[in-house]
């Protein structure tokens, strides 16, 4: 075996576990941050509602109207 094939034997496997660490790397991580982004925009829904919902107890009392009635 000449002296550029052994070195390409001995690189070629190298650098495809590095790609597969890498891709592997970069799918945690997306899916790491589509995580993250779907819990906020959920974390902002029920924030929303609880101010609505807050919003609607308290509409009764500002108005002078007795709500237990």
């Amino acid at each position: 075996m000449s002296t550029w094939q052994a070195v390409a034997v001995g690189i070629i496997p190298s650098i495809g576990v590095g790609l597969i660490f890498w891709f592997a790397m970069r799918s945690v991580l997306r899916a790491d941050r589509n995580e993250r982004a779907a819990l906020a925009r959920e974390e902002a829904e029920q924030d929303a509602r609880e101010a609505a919902e807050a919003a609607r107890h308290d509409a009764p009392a500002a108005s002078g109207e007795n709500p237990a009635v």
